[in-house]
């Protein structure tokens, strides 16, 4: 466009910028949720690994061994129990977050499409203003050369 109109200015560009900043959080908080879930993963592995070496080294035990043994494997299945309980929580939480993230983007996508179709109607109205400009100059030279 060669005519030197007034800039397009989004009018929730304020709106926009905070929902941009929602979302960053949204994704921030999203990342700390996905890897405690993660690690909490990583902890129910790791202690059913130690309940399988544990039961292996109960069957090798003597009988004077074989009750430690077995207070052991119990503590540890106490521990899996809980564990499993703090993975669940965990996933309830990154299931809250994934929902409010995706909340997010979908809020700010809707505002970058208004903003996308403002700017596209601005750009229109703009070549249709420069278009009428430029019929009304090629008119008037026509008139004066008629004339």
């Amino acid at each position: 466009m060669s005519m030197n109109g007034p800039s397009y200015r989004f009018r929730l560009e304020r709106v926009r910028a905070l929902r941009e900043r929602s979302e960053e959080r949204a994704k921030q908080e999203f990342a700390v949720a996905l890897r405690a879930q993660q690690l909490g993963q990583d902890e129910v592995v790791e202690v059913r690994a130690r309940i399988a070496s544990a039961r292996a080294a109960q069957l090798q035990a003597s009988g004077a061994e074989l009750r430690a043994h077995q207070s052991y494997v119990e503590r540890l299945e106490h521990a899996l129990d809980l564990a499993l309980q703090e993975l669940a929580r965990r996933e309830v939480e990154l299931a809250a977050r994934l929902a409010e993230l995706t909340k997010a983007s979908q809020d700010l996508e809707a505002l970058e499409r208004l903003k996308e179709k403002g700017l596209h109607d601005h750009h229109r109205e703009a070549a249709r203003v420069e278009q009428n400009l430029l019929d009304e100059i090629a008119g008037n030279g026509y008139w004066r050369r008629a004339a």
